[in-house]
Parts: C-alpha cells; structure tokens; sequence
C-alpha cells in the first residue's frame, strides 16, 4: 500500500487518457505536485489538464521525471519497455497502477459507489454524482470522461461518497487484473454484463467471471444494483454476500421503471422503489437526455443515491438538472441545417442503442452514421455481423478504415469493405471512402437540411467534427 504522508510530487505516464487525467486532476486538488507525459492530447482531456495547471510534457523520455519525484503512476496502455516506466524502475521509484494510486490515496475514510458494466457507466456515473452533488451531498468523484456539470472529471468531494466509474479493462503491466478490484465498492451498480475488450478477454465467460468478482468485493451491509433483465444477474446475484437490488421495467424489478414516454423535448418517467426504501412511487422524473438506456442508466443512479439521507424531492430536481457528458450523443453543431452529433459508441450494443435514442429525439429526419473502428474490440472481427445489422438502422452510413490496423493480427481485423455489402444488402447505403478528409467532402457534399449526422468514435477521430462543420458551412477548418 502506498503511504500518503510519504507522498509529495507524483508523475503519471500516459496522462491522456481519460482515467489518468482525471486522477492528475484529483491529485492537484488534494494538494500534490503533479507532473505527466504522453503523445499529443486533443480536448477535452487537454483542455482540462490545463485548466488544473498540470505540466504535460510531450512524448516519453526518461528526463520528464523530475528528481524529486516520489511517485510514478503507470497507465495501462504503458508497456514494460516504455522509456519512462524503465528510467522509474531503474531509479527505485515507487510504481502504481491509476486504480491502486486511487484507491490507496483517496478511498480509505469514503463510502465508494462504483458504478460497472459493460455499457453507460460513464453517464450513469456522471448521473450519480450530480444528484449527489446537487442534493448537498458533497462527495468526491473519478469519471471516465467529462461531465458537462462539473467543471473536470475528478474532484476530491468534502461529503461521505466518492463515485467512481467501475472498468473491467486490465490495471497495468504489471497488474492484469480489472481496475474495478482495487474500488472497495460498498454501493456498487452492474448495469449490464457483455463480451468486449476482445484483447484482454478470451471470451464472454470470462468477463463474467471478473464481473462476479467484483461483486464478492461488495461488503454484506452493502448494496449491490443489477439489471433485473440482465442474462448474469443469476450468477452475480449468487455470488454476492451483500443485498440485491434489481432495477428495470418487469414486474419483479425492486426499482421500476413506469410511465415512460419520450419526445424531443427528453423523457419522462417515474419509478416504483422497494418497500424498504419506503416502497412508494417517486417522480415524476424529467430526463433531458433521449433513450431507454438513459432512463435505465437514471434509475440506477437514482436507486444508488438512497445509500445517503436524501429526500426524494432532491432527486428529482437534480435529475431536471443533469446536462450530459461530452461525447455522449453530444450536439457539435449546426451548419446548413445539418446537425452534428458526436458519440463514443463502439459496440453494436451500444450502436444499436445511440440509434434508437437518436430516431426518438429527431423523428423524421435523415440519420447519418460516420464509424470509425478504433478500440480494440470494434477494430477486430467479432463483431462483423453485429455491427452490419446495428448500422443497418441508420439511413446513411459512412465507415473509415480500421485505426492501425497492423496492430491486429490479419486474420482477427474486421473487414470494412465486407461490412459495407451487408449494410447495403440489407437495405441501407453504405460506403467507405478513405480518410477523414475524403469523409467529410462525401458527408457535406450529399448532407441535406434537416438531417442529422452521428459520428461515432472512441477516440479523435482526426478532428472530423469540426472539419465536417466547417465544410457544410462552405469555409475552411481552421
């Protein structure tokens, strides 16, 4: 364990990403020197890194470690042979992963509410702790991405609760274990449990099984929240030692989703709450956010708060008052009637999802989906036939080529120009026409008023919102 009176100045390689930034973020506020490396950033992250004051130096080198250094934070896209985590080891500094860094420094004296699964654990997390936070609660919070309520995605909290974002995503080279084993969870959601990160998981059993880990970490006077719809509830339910609490829309739900409806104003609903927790009926809720999954996510986070003294009334004003989080079914911008929409989507779960949100909020307007195969999972076959049939909802779809694609074994590699076949054998147009440049110039070239074009991403994407924006608007990026 890492002592946090033997800590004054800490250096994380890999500061990008969005978990390490916002535990540099964390760090800063807790007082700690901070310094980080890594390749060029592109916003939010960059922008928020600065914002904190925090000294990013670019690339790695082994000179970026100042002397007076006494930790060195590794994030998990870091190899063994990375100059700095060398220069760090052959100096004896003392190395931790950004979970361990997290849970060793921050987490002892909280209550940790630790939001999992394989979808919506930003926004769900996000949700959390603005009904916290708005319910007078104060607490502290690590998100995986930026919350449009919150000026940054970590903040240190004054209140009981520290609401983090659960990943199953290994911790570091030297920890390949989940990141979510080292939260110490007392309240702890599970929205769903699905196959990904092909690259660490073998296959979809053995992403139950870290699932069913995490939930023997949650103590027996804790809660443990699941989908009551979920095909492994069963499983994680049998492994718990704590209460389980279901949340969904079937009648054995312990928190139940009723009288929805949704337009393009958002959602409403209300939910039916166990007897325990008083077992009446509260909302109704307004949710300025389209989708079932948002009123799912909602729900969750809405039954988590009920592990801290809140009036119910506090829940739905503050739900009112949630705004989203960037890059989740994000508006960009507007030029020449067309809309832009930037989501992280890089499932077909997820795809499937965004598009069903997407036709409630914009009914009747042509649906444009640009997808580029980033993360390690969409950029390998196993999803080629769920990705054809989740795009074949759009009206238009425009595919990029695989991100780095020699870092997929040849035969693994989805295949793009297949993909597009069967879009457009079932029914819907589809092409892949090279770069980012070559998308926008087909997107703004054939793009009508009144449509509405999701580009869809888990990374950067070469600016591509922007440039496209631009190009409806007839003027140059910038």
């Amino acid at each position: 364990m890492i002592d946090p009176a033997t800590i004054r100045k800490v250096h994380l390689v890999a500061v990008g990403g969005t978990g390490m930034g916002s535990l540099a973020c964390l760090l800063r506020e807790a007082g700690y020197a901070v310094t980080g490396s890594d390749h060029a950033l592109y916003p939010p992250m960059s922008d928020i890194l600065a914002a904190a004051g925090i000294v990013v130096r670019e690339g790695f080198d082994p000179s970026h470690i100042d002397p007076d250094v006494d930790l060195v934070v590794i994030g998990n896209a870091v190899s063994r042979t990375n100059a700095e985590a060398v220069a760090a080891a052959e100096r004896g500094l003392r190395l931790a992963s950004f979970p361990s860094a997290l849970e060793d420094l921050f987490l002892g004296s909280r209550h940790p509410v630790v939001v999992a699964g394989t979808h919506g654990k930003t926004t769900t997390t996000s949700m959390t702790a603005w009904l916290l936070e708005s319910a007078g609660q104060a607490p502290g919070f690590l998100i995986g991405g930026s919350p449009a309520n919150f000026s940054s995605g970590a903040r240190l909290g004054s209140g009981a609760p520290f609401v983090i974002e659960g990943d199953e995503y290994d911790t570091a080279y030297f920890d390949k274990g989940p990141k979510f084993l080292h939260y110490r969870p007392r309240t702890a959601i599970v929205g769903n449990v699905e196959f990904d990160h092909a690259d660490i998981y073998a296959d979809l059993e053995a992403v139950v099984r870290a699932f069913e880990a995490f939930a023997r970490l949650v103590p027996a006077d804790g809660r443990l929240l699941l989908h009551e719809a979920d095909p492994h509830t069963p499983r994680l339910t049998a492994a718990a030692s704590a209460r389980v609490e279901t949340v969904g829309r079937g009648e054995g739900a312990d928190w139940r989703i009723v009288h929805e409806a949704s337009g393009a104003a958002g959602t409403t609903f209300q939910v039916v709450r166990p007897a325990w927790a008083g077992g009446d009926r509260l909302g109704p809720f307004v949710l300025d956010l389209a989708g079932e999954h948002n009123v799912t996510n909602a729900t969750f986070a809405i039954a988590a708060c009920h592990s801290f003294p809140i009036a119910a009334e506090k829940l739905v004003v503050g739900l009112a008052g949630f705004e989203g989080v960037k890059r989740r079914l994000e508006v960009v911008g507007e030029a020449r009637g067309v809309t832009v929409i930037d989501d992280f989507a890089h499932h077909p779960t997820a795809v499937t999802a965004t598009l069903g949100a997407l036709r409630g909020r914009y009914p009747g307007s042509r649906l444009w989906v640009v997808f580029e195969p980033r993360s390690a999972t969409s950029r390998r076959a196993v999803f080629q036939d769920g990705f054809a049939s989740a795009f074949a909802g759009a009206d238009r779809v425009v595919l990029a080529p695989l991100w780095e694609p020699h870092k997929i074994p040849e035969g693994q590699r989805l295949d793009v120009a297949r993909m597009v076949s069967d879009i457009e054998r079932a029914g819907t147009r589809a092409s892949t026409p090279g770069g980012v440049d070559e998308i926008v110039a087909e997107v703004a070239g054939e793009a009508k008023t009144g449509d509405v074009v999701t580009i869809l991403s888990s990374g950067g994407f070469g600016g591509i919102h922007h440039k496209l924006l631009a190009a409806l608007a007839g003027t140059a990026a910038r």
